[in-house]
């Protein structure tokens, strides 16, 4: 019934150049086109109405078949976390089809019976919070579908200032665990793994950076001119323009904004801002039941009392995906609340990617936040660099074991755990099962730092753990959002909130949060929950301030008609009872039965439900036989640098780039270095490598960086003289590499740039199992995924030598291998190519065993220098 598309290549890319013609608009990415036609996502408009804090969205997706067959689109893409998803309409062929809700199987299979007999249908199911699965099939060719999803959901406020968050790309993530055997379970690029069995459906293929004309975005938001202050709207990632009509006021970005950053807009209201408030929505079909919706203001008076002393692990992520503007902020970050602890605190600061690092090892135990311990951790934090893969399982294990430990010591502490990453990870749930109920004696802070931040895992985190999450998506927003969050990880106004109802009858076990969080200056609680019987009374809230009083504050209900209430509570709802069927917190069959339920009558969708809508007016392709194609995604703003780093997508060659400085490792970077530079400069700057302004402390250079292509493309050996200096620089980065861990793909000698200050490595394809498989060509292929070593870096390493040396190609003009199914093939002949002690040197570069292993750049450049020197037999005449 489908079938995967071959890799386009060379020479048909060539015969249809990109261009950035306006003609070419209406081939959606745009550009693109070959003889199979353009990419189908064509367009999406996203239209939001906000009312006071309840936002309604309706996205349109439309994709246009440009094939000569029957197409079906696939489409991973996000929506905001918080919203619930309550409709779904396909329009095709004149006709509009609404969708309905259904159990999921069931909606996957009355949708694969439509397309096998040839019927147009749409399908909508959820994976993860945020990250949603569409396809649509049967699209005739030249023919036009529209996708319409309706969305309701309650924005976070926070210090008077309300946000809009709307997600437009699903950012590459970070897949853990051993590749599962047998075809994976959707259509993304990632292997489904033990770690993260549905990898495959979270991963969409990602388009190269620098397309021109992509995906046409229009994005329109009407904000009630009532409720929003004036002149206080504001956008952060995208150019805005704004007008009043109608009572409203309607923002739109501007034309050719690109969906790969998320759309945030935030702004103060109006009047006296919210007041608490317990709103109560009786279900209309008169059974006697209903939603409320209890909002608490934090009072002004119960926080002037000196803070509680407090226990807090910072836990930094460091990985590749943290390049650049990210990683800056985020040991600026760190570094600000490690400045402001007293020395009644304790504290501890884990770094992680594949591994774990910390200022000192001090074993189980945290350090008294004295100035000298405070200084040591800033020093760390200014050497962390972003780095390696986001294992972060084991991170949050061991910060919860130190606060676990440090309150057997003394328990009249607060314990903080404070997690400062993009989120990036695939094994949400792995991580919360692990963490498990512990959560529960801590309160969890998340800093989500990206322009296209995995919000929902964040936000999931923070709410286990009884705290909150800031996301700061640029460097101008690092310190307006470090204030919020020192006031949060401070002492709580109140604490052990309760609700006590009188009148009104509440089901304890429909109340979300399931767990009542602490209550923070200017962060509002809202509480959404379910009654029975009349629809008045009052809740009393009962918590203690910093100094051990009671505080009470009593709200009266007021009815009101608004099924978006009932929307968000069944969101909320179902996001809990999902979060404990991940934990396994529970018997799973009655977990699944009890999500399903409130899925179902509430109509919202869930992990275990589908959004289906078939045409059954008609066959539009009889026999069935379609041509599917996944649509590819923009690379989230920013990554282009570093996503090497961290992923790579199989069966297919990509073009990542990834940028390494060249600075001797183990020793001092020398003068006028890069990393030099770095050092020395002030932590709100950022220096992009290889691209210095002429500020005189760098020398100008003299000539163009030189490629390994432009080196051997007179097709003979290079002098000896240069060829050290560039083999200096390859240790240099191999090593960097052999730290980092593996970058899970083959390197292309022939993009290789290297100048004084950079190396830029592209192109990543799949890989061996083995290192000596790498080299020989013996084996046959290997998962796309591995976890021990560094194969794909010591076969580009060999081959990569072996061209500097020889100037010529190890294998046989007909073998420019191409991956094939997830296997690389490469020929025999390569074993009698490459000299076994070049073999060697590359297998021990890439060795595990430090006392087996070069210790450093220096001991790798001279093994190799050492093998270059003339002698008999040599390579060199």
């Amino acid at each position: 019934m489908s079938r995967s598309l071959p890799v386009i290549p060379d020479a048909e890319l060539s015969a249809h150049p990109t261009s950035s013609s306006p003609a070419d608009d209406a081939s959606g990415f745009g550009s693109l086109r070959t003889e199979r036609g353009g990419l189908p996502l064509e367009s999406m408009d996203v239209s939001a109405r906000i009312d006071g804090l309840l936002a309604r969205v309706v996205v349109r997706q439309a994709f246009v078949n440009g094939c000569g067959e029957p197409l079906e689109a696939a489409y991973i893409f996000p929506l905001p976390d918080r919203a619930a998803v309550t409709g779904f309409r396909m329009t095709v062929g004149g006709r509009e089809i609404e969708g309905t809700l259904e159990e999921r199987a069931q909606a996957r299979r009355d949708y694969d019976v439509a397309i096998t007999e040839g019927r147009r249908a749409a399908i909508a199911e959820e994976d993860r919070p945020g990250v949603f699965n569409l396809r649509v099939g049967n699209i005739l060719p030249g023919e036009r579908a529209t996708v319409e999803l309706t969305l309701c959901g309650v924005l976070p406020y926070s210090d008077g200032e309300a946000t809009f968050r709307f997600p437009l790309v699903v950012g590459p993530r970070y897949i853990p665990g051993t590749p599962l055997p047998g075809p994976s379970v959707g259509d993304g690029t990632a292997v489904d793994t033990n770690a993260v069995p549905d990898a495959s459906r979270i991963s969409p293929p990602v388009l190269l950076p620098g397309f021109p004309n992509p995906i046409r975005l229009g994005l329109r938001v009407e904000l009630h001119d009532g409720a929003a202050a004036t002149g206080e709207v504001r956008s952060s990632l995208h150019a805005v323009q704004e007008e009043v009509r109608d009572g409203y006021r309607v923002i739109r970005i501007h034309p050719a904004e690109r969906l790969d950053r998320d759309f945030i807009l935030r702004f103060r209201l109006g009047g006296h801002g919210i007041r608490s408030t317990l709103s109560v929505h009786p279900d209309p079909d008169g059974g006697g039941e209903g939603t409320f919706a209890l909002t608490v203001i934090p009072p002004d008076d119960a926080g002037a009392h000196s803070p509680r002393p407090r226990d807090i692990v910072f836990v930094l992520d460091r990985s590749g995906s943290m390049g650049g503007w990210k990683m800056v902020s985020a040991r600026r970050a760190v570094a600000r609340m490690v400045d402001t602890l007293t020395d009644a605190d304790r504290f501890g600061v884990l770094a992680f990617d594949s591994t774990i690092e910390s200022p000192d090892d001090r074993g189980p135990a945290l350090s008294p936040a004295t100035d000298r311990t405070r200084f040591r951790a800033v020093e760390f934090l200014a050497r962390v660099d972003a780095r390696g893969g986001t294992e972060m399982a084991e991170p949050l294990d061991r910060a919860v074991k130190l606060l676990g430990a440090s309150k057997k010591q003394d328990a009249g502490r607060d314990q903080i755990l404070v997690l400062i990453t993009d989120g990036q990870v695939g094994n949400e749930d792995q991580i919360l099962r692990r963490l498990g109920k512990r959560l529960s004696k801590l309160r969890v802070f998340t800093i989500g730092i990206d322009q296209a931040v995995n919000e929902g895992f964040l936000r999931r985190l923070a709410e286990r753990g009884g705290g909150s999450c800031e996301l700061v998506e640029s460097e101008d927003r690092l310190d307006e959002a470090m204030d919020a969050i020192h006031r949060r990880i401070g002492t709580p106004i109140l604490t052990g909130l309760s609700l006590d109802p009188e009148g009104l009858a509440i089901e304890p076990g429909e109340v979300v949060p399931r767990r009542l969080p602490d209550l923070f200056p200017g962060s509002p609680l809202l509480v959404l929950g379910r009654y029975r019987g009349p629809a008045s009374g009052e809740i009393a809230v009962h918590g203690l301030d910093a100094a051990g009083t009671v505080r009470e504050e009593r709200v009266p209900a007021e009815v009101r008609e608004n099924p978006a209430i009932a929307s968000a509570w069944a969101r909320g709802q179902v996001r809990q009872l999902e979060d404990r069927y991940a934990s396994h917190d529970g018997d799973l069959a009655t977990l699944e039965k009890a999500i399903v339920a409130i899925s179902l009558r509430f109509g919202v969708l869930c992990r275990f439900t589908a959004y289906v809508a078939v045409d059954r007016s008609q066959v539009a392709n009889p026999g069935g036989r379609i041509h599917r194609v996944t649509q590819p995604v923009e690379l989230p703003a920013g990554y282009a640098e570093f996503i090497g780093a961290f992923m790579a997508p199989p069966d297919a060659e990509w073009a990542f780039s990834l940028s390494l400085p060249a600075a001797p490792f183990g020793g001092e970077a020398p003068e006028n270095s890069c990393d030099s530079m770095l050092a020395e400069a002030p932590d709100d700057e950022v220096f992009s490598l290889g691209e210095f302004e002429d500020t005189g402390e760098l020398p100008e250079k003299e000539e163009a960086p030189r490629t390994l292509a432009d080196v051997l493309a007179n097709g003979a050996p290079i002098d000896p003289s240069e060829a050290a200096t560039l083999v200096a620089e390859i240790a240099e980065a191999v090593q960097r590499l052999r730290d980092q861990g593996p970058l899970r793909g083959n390197l292309d000698p022939e993009r290789i740039v290297i100048d004084a200050a950079t190396l830029r490595l592209v192109r990543i394809e799949p890989f061996f199992e083995s290192p000596t498989a790498a080299l020989t060509g013996r084996g046959k292929g290997a998962p796309r995924r591995s976890t021990d070593s560094a194969q794909a870096e010591v076969h580009a390493l060999g081959v990569i030598l072996y061209r500097l040396l020889t100037g010529r190609e190890p294998y046989p003009e007909v073998a420019r291998a191409r991956p094939s199914r997830g296997r690389l093939i490469r020929p025999r002949q390569l074993v009698e190519t490459i000299p076994n002690e070049l073999e060697g040197i590359c297998l021990k570069a890439f060795e595990r065993d430090p006392a087996a292993s070069y210790a450093n750049a220096g001991e790798l450049a001279a093994a190799i220098c050492g093998f270059l020197q003339p002698r008999k037999g040599s390579f060199w005449k």
